[in-house]
C-alpha cells in the first residue's frame, strides 16, 4: 500500500504541474477573487487526490475542470446562503450582449431569480453550455445525462427566463 501511496503522490504531482494553471484560471473566472481561487484550486487537487484510486484519470483536464466548476458553484451558493456579498454569484449565464453596467445588473437580477428555484444541476448545465461553450453532447457527458435531457433542461430555463423578463 505504501508504494501505491507514493505512486499516487507522484502522479498527483505531475497532474498539478500540468493542470494547476488551468484550474486556477477557471477558479478565478468563477470566483472573481485570486486568493479565494488559490484556495479553491488547492481544494480541487485535494479532492482528486483523496479519491484518486476510484477516479477515471484518462482525461484529467476534463475531470479537473468539472471538479473546479462544481466546487466553485458550491462556494458561490454557500456564500449566497450566508448572505455574503457575492458579485460573481450570478455569473453563470452572464448575458454577453449587456452593453453597460445597468444592463448587466438587470440581467444578474433576472438570473438570480431564475436560479433560486432551480436545482444545482441546472446551474451546472447552464454554465457548461452557455458560459464554457460546450456542445450539448459535451455537456451531457459531463453531467451524465442524455443530450435530450440537457436540451430539455436548457429549453425549460429559456422558457422560465422569458417569463421572468416579461414580468
Amino acid at each position: 500500500m505504501k508504494g501505491n501511496n507514493q505512486a499516487n503522490r507522484e502522479k498527483m504531482s505531475g497532474l498539478y504541474e500540468t493542470y494547476a494553471p488551468m484550474v486556477f484560471r477557471r477558479c478565478v473566472y468563477m470566483l472573481r477573487d485570486e486568493s479565494e481561487a488559490q484556495d479553491m484550486m488547492q481544494e480541487v487537487f485535494l479532492r482528486v487526490f483523496d479519491r484518486m484510486d476510484s477516479l477515471d484519470l484518462s482525461q484529467p483536464s476534463s475531470l479537473l475542470w468539472n471538479t473546479a466548476t462544481r466546487l466553485c458553484l458550491n462556494r458561490i451558493r454557500d456564500k449566497k446562503r450566508r448572505g455574503l456579498d457575492v458579485d460573481s454569484s450570478e455569473l453563470l449565464l452572464t448575458i454577453a450582449c449587456a452593453e453597460d453596467e445597468q444592463d448587466s445588473f438587470g440581467a444578474q437580477s433576472v438570473l438570480a431569480k431564475l436560479f433560486s428555484k432551480e436545482p444545482e444541476s441546472s446551474r451546472t448545465i447552464a454554465v457548461l453550455h452557455y458560459v464554457d461553450g460546450m456542445t450539448l453532447e459535451e455537456t451531457a457527458r459531463e453531467v451524465n445525462l442524455s443530450v435530450s435531457g440537457v436540451r430539455k433542461r436548457l429549453r425549460g430555463l429559456q422558457a422560465k427566463l422569458k417569463n421572468l423578463e416579461v414580468k
